[in-house]
């Protein structure tokens, strides 16, 4: 394993266990030259699951991008990378259990807002600002409402 810091490719594993939904193991590393930490996953590599676009285009599904627009909702907000690592491998759990190996994106969005609202309500109004593509103030201001009135 090559350190993210010093490019050494040498390494000295300090713990290992599974992910809490044991889909990874989780290995926490430190680099015998810099003696800098870092934390690396292992997953088994399956069959992968096709995102069906809103126009028709098809795309392997790609969890870096996925956890990438996690935690760009997530930012300033107090959620620890674990915890989005986690809101990840349950999303992801969820499509390897999916019945057909092709997704629509809009399902699988709405999955991600269902856990971002139960998480944190500001991240569930940034990641749902994009996905629903809110056009003026108003469809903002709706979706805000439907929160408070809950």
């Amino acid at each position: 394993m090559k350190c993210p810091f010093c490019n050494l490719e040498e390494s000295k594993v300090l713990d290992k266990r599974a992910t809490e939904n044991a889909v990874a193991v989780r290995r926490r590393r430190e680099c015998p030259g810099c003696e800098k930490r870092y934390t690396t996953y292992e997953r088994i590599e399956e069959t992968q699951m096709i995102i069906v676009k809103k126009d028709g285009k098809k795309e392997t599904f790609d969890r870096n991008k996925l956890l990438k627009g996690i935690r760009i909702a997530c930012e300033k907000r107090g959620i620890s990378d674990q915890r989005i690592e986690k809101i990840v491998d349950g999303l992801e759990l969820k499509l390897k259990n999916y019945k057909q190996s092709e997704i629509n994106s809009k399902i699988l969005g709405n999955w991600v807002m269902a856990v971002l609202k139960k998480v944190d309500k500001v991240a569930y109004i940034r990641f749902a600002s994009v996905y629903k593509e809110f056009t003026d103030i108003e469809e903002l201001r709706k979706e805000v409402k439907k929160l408070i009135t809950k």
